[in-house]
């Protein structure tokens, strides 16, 4: 299996929410790591197997565009 790395912009009203979320859940062997722009949020890198990264990269996108 191989690995992959996929990013999400996340606004910066919703960072908070997400990183809470990801601290506090047990993501496997999925990795994420938080580097913050300056254009008014961050981008979130989701590391591990590929489709699981792509998974949550999925999840994340429909999430910010939910609100």
């Amino acid at each position: 299996m191989s690995d992959a790395t996929y990013v999400a912009f996340v606004p910066a009203k919703k960072c908070d929410r997400l990183r809470e979320m990801l601290q506090t859940e047990d993501t496997g062997p999925l990795e994420w790591k938080e580097r913050r722009a300056f254009s008014g949020g961050s981008e979130f890198y989701f590391s591990g197997p590929s489709a699981l990264a792509r998974r949550a990269h999925a999840y994340v996108t429909e999430w910010v565009i939910a609100d």
